[in-house]
C-alpha cells in the first residue's frame, strides 16, 4: 500500500512539472494571407461558387456594378476556373465570349484576387487534381460587370 502511494505521489509531481503548450486557439494560423471568407468550407458546389464570386467582386469593386442588369448586355463572358485542393487558382481560361475586350477584363478580374480561394478538396472528385467550375461575367455598357452566381433573378 505504501508503495502504491509513493508511485501515485511521484506521478502527481511529474505531471505538475510538465510544461503545457498554449491552446490551439491562441496559436497563430499558418496562412495569415487568407481572409476569413477564404477559410470557410462550402457545403455545396453552389455555395463554393458563391464564396469565390464574393472574393472576385471584392477584389474588383471599381470594375463592378450593382442593381438590375440592362435589358441588352453588350458582353457576356464565361470563364472556366480550376482550383487546387487548398484553394490556389491553377488555371483560368475563356470558355465562351464574342468580345475580346470583355474577355480580357474578366480574366484580369480573376487574377486581381490576391488571396487563395476557399479550400476545394472536399468538393473534388476522387483522384482529381483540381476542382473545375465556370463563372459568367455579365457586362454593362461601361464594361463593368456582375457575376451570374451573385446576380440572382432579374
Amino acid at each position: 500500500m505504501r508503495h502504491a502511494i509513493t508511485v501515485l505521489a511521484a506521478a502527481s509531481l511529474l505531471a505538475a512539472c510538465q510544461s503545457t503548450s498554449p491552446p490551439a486557439a491562441n496559436m497563430p494560423t499558418s496562412t495569415p494571407s487568407r481572409t476569413p471568407a477564404a477559410i470557410q468550407l462550402a457545403a455545396s458546389i453552389d455555395a463554393y461558387k458563391s464564396l469565390v464570386a464574393q472574393q472576385i467582386m471584392a477584389a474588383n469593386a471599381e470594375y463592378t456594378f450593382i442593381g438590375r442588369l440592362p435589358p441588352m448586355l453588350p458582353a457576356i463572358v464565361v470563364l472556366d476556373l480550376s482550383v487546387g485542393p487548398d484553394g490556389e487558382l491553377k488555371n483560368v481560361h475563356v470558355h465562351r465570349s464574342r468580345n475580346s475586350e470583355a474577355s480580357a477584363a474578366a480574366l484580369a478580374a480573376v487574377r486581381r484576387v490576391q488571396t487563395a480561394f476557399p479550400p476545394a478538396e472536399h468538393l473534388m472528385r476522387r483522384h482529381a487534381r483540381t476542382f473545375d467550375f465556370s463563372e459568367t461575367f455579365l457586362f454593362n455598357d461601361q464594361y463593368r460587370f456582375q457575376l451570374r452566381t451573385l446576380s440572382g433573378p432579374q
